[in-house]
């Protein structure tokens, strides 16, 4: 367990506070993720969050509660396939102290362990060094290049995929 981050799903209560986030946040947000920026929004996001098939979590620092990020399950498969797309973002002012490491990790650590999942995948846009940086931090591989593969901002992007098996996984 982390001692500087704790995780858990979204919840209602986050709205203000995320909202808030996430405004703060737009220049180290764009181009790379579009997160709520309003209630409706957030009422959005969260609706997707089933609990199923979209797991939003949000990460916490220990110390003073603040919300250093967001971390996504979406996607997820069960039966043969046993797998998900995670996606994640940080927040402004808390850059640079691995707390985005310690709760993709943490992440990573729940979809393998409670959840039973056999592999992960993050697409990264290949601009997005400091995304790029924490998969390669925590064990993923590159598995390939997808050209105009998602819509962000209004604009196909093309994205590096990135993955990690439970096998492979160290925690």
């Amino acid at each position: 367990m982390s001692s500087r981050v704790m995780i858990r799903p979204v919840h209602v209560s986050d709205a203000a506070e995320l909202v808030a986030a996430n405004l703060a946040s737009i220049d180290l947000h764009e181009p790379w993720v579009s997160p709520c920026r309003d209630h409706a929004s957030f009422l959005g996001y969260l609706n997707r969050c089933d609990g199923d098939r979209s797991i939003g979590f949000i990460a916490r620092e220990r110390a003073s509660g603040k919300i250093v990020g967001v971390v996504n399950l979406s996607e997820v498969v069960r039966g043969f396939f046993q797998s998900a797309y995670m996606g994640y973002y940080g927040m402004a002012g808390t850059s640079g102290r691995g707390l985005m490491s310690e709760a993709v990790r943490l992440v990573v650590s729940h979809a393998f362990g409670e959840l039973g999942l056999h592999r992960l995948e993050a697409n990264i846009q290949p601009g997005n060094g400091p995304s790029r940086a924490l998969v390669m931090r925590l064990g993923f591989r590159q598995e390939g290049y997808s050209p105009r593969y998602l819509k962000i901002n209004g604009e196909w992007r093309d994205h590096e995929r990135w993955a990690v098996l439970a096998d492979e996984w160290r925690g």
